[in-house]
């Protein structure tokens, strides 16, 4: 099979295309004619050498695929209602940046009706997490209100289409005045630049002094201390990167007084059962809103996977934070 490789640790040009034997499927699991691979954060993590891959998973990067069913096994495909041939869309602990990836059934769904390959592939790693952490651990009701840090990256303009959907309303930051647009056209009820405004100003203002009940944060660092402030009574912050710093300090006294809390999450380390729960949640509750239109992919761009440079130059866009939306590698299968 066709790969995009780590050559070693460093910047994007150490991505190369290369070739592997095609992994096969064993118990529970399923093996995907990739036609499309989602590019997300962590695998630049993994890029430069600051994501470790679990035990026991491929050390080619990628973390989302869209595809076609080739083979695997029976029976676990039969109980999940798939079978041989079927379009699906999967959550993987890696190996996603290759025409042919092995997921467990458990994290595969059916690729919504009327969606494209490519659109599939920017589902699974931002719906995933979205779900598992604004919904599961964030606790986010319908009528109550989310901050989102970072609302035109993947993760933010998932969790805006999907909080709204769910009847809650969202206020974003973003680091311009397009971004800021582009979140709003999304359906975001306000959006706040960073760099112009503080944003803990104007979440005050904006909610009339209450705050927000939840916060999706991806920052850390110093942004936890000025979250805090953000919150209202029994409020949740949930963190799900460090790209700020590991390092946070804030008022331990309104934690206390507001009965807040603070949580976070890693996903890809966690066991199949826990990632299938969310797979059933989803396509429970959110597959239905796709499929009627309410919540719609965001694609950026694409490149060609294989291309001598198609990997890099997706990753390079990545790390420029100029893109709006999901980033997508293409496999040509012809």
């Amino acid at each position: 099979m066709r790969i995009v490789d780590i050559t070693s640790p460093g910047a994007a040009e150490v991505l190369r295309p290369g070739q592997r034997p095609a992994p096969q499927p064993g118990v529970g699991e399923l093996l995907i004619r990739v036609s499309a691979s989602g590019v997300n954060r962590p695998d630049v993590l993994q890029r430069t050498g600051n994501y470790p891959v679990p035990p026991g998973a491929s050390d080619v990067p990628g973390l989302e695929v869209a595809g076609v069913i080739a083979s695997g096994d029976a029976a676990a495909m039969a109980a999940a209602g798939l079978k041989v041939g079927d379009r699906v869309c999967a959550l993987v602990a890696g190996g996603g940046y290759a025409d042919h990836c092995v997921a467990p059934v458990g994290q595969c769904l059916p690729i919504p009706k009327g969606l494209s390959d490519v659109e599939a592939a920017s589902l699974p790693e931002t719906f995933f997490t979205v779900w598992s952490n604004v919904f599961d651990r964030g606790r986010l009701q319908a009528g109550e209100t989310l901050l989102v840090q970072g609302g035109s990256s993947g993760i933010g303009v998932t969790a805006i289409q999907m909080a709204k959907a769910l009847g809650a309303k969202v206020i974003v930051t973003a680091g311009s005045d397009d971004k800021c647009a582009a979140c709003v056209a999304l359906g975001a009820d306000h959006a706040i630049n960073y760099k112009t405004h503080d944003f803990v100003a104007e979440v005050k203002r904006l909610t009339d002094g209450k705050g927000v009940d939840v916060v999706l944060d991806m920052v850390a660092g110093d942004y936890v201390t000025r979250e805090v402030e953000c919150l209202a009574e029994d409020g949740r912050l949930v963190i799900i990167a460090v790209q700020g710093g590991v390092k946070s300090g804030f008022n331990a006294g309104l934690v206390l007084r507001r009965r807040l809390t603070i949580t976070g999450s890693t996903l890809r380390p966690r066991p199949v059962a826990f990632k299938a729960a969310i797979a059933s949640s989803l396509r429970q509750h959110v597959w239905p809103l796709i499929e009627a239109g309410r919540i719609k992919p965001v694609i950026h761009s694409t490149f060609d996977a294989a291309s001598l440079d198609g990997a890099e130059r997706a990753h390079r866009l990545m790390e420029s934070n100029q893109h709006i939306g999901k980033i997508v590698l293409t496999w040509n299968l012809s």
